[in-house]
């Protein structure tokens, strides 16, 4: 599968992901309309998981712990950096300074598990490419 495909199947999974998890999210606020949402600004920022491609390759051999944490951290440094870009733009939809665990409320610790599964997700894809 082309590197443009795989970022189109990247963003969009994360696009649908977001949505799920703030729906989930408003569902505990009490909404039970379950209403979720994201941001059109978010796709490529999802679909840039194809530069975690070469990790998926040098890791391969390694446990899932190690894999899981080193993807966790590399989207923990995109989701970084893209939210200073966008911020400088003041275009960032997305604002954690209201999270406890809050960096520059650019990145939430806290969703560290969260990432750690979707890097792992996104590798599973990565490894079945020729199926998608």
């Amino acid at each position: 599968m082309c590197m443009f495909k795989r970022f189109f199947v990247y963003g969009s999974l994360g696009l649908s992901l977001e949505i799920l998890w703030t729906g989930f999210n408003s569902f505990l606020r009490g909404d039970l309309t379950l209403t979720g949402h994201s941001s059109v600004i978010m796709f490529p920022i999802y679909g840039a998981a194809v530069l975690l491609e070469p990790m998926f390759v040098q890791l391969k051999n390694c446990s899932v712990l190690l894999r899981g944490f080193m993807y966790m951290t590399l989207i923990f440094a995109m989701e970084y950096w893209a939210g200073l870009v966008l911020t400088f733009f003041n275009i960032c939809p997305w604002s954690y300074l209201n999270a406890a665990l809050n960096i520059n409320g650019l990145i939430r610790l806290d969703y560290g598990p969260l990432w750690f599964v979707v890097g792992l997700i996104y590798e599973f894809l990565y490894k079945r490419r020729e199926n998608l």
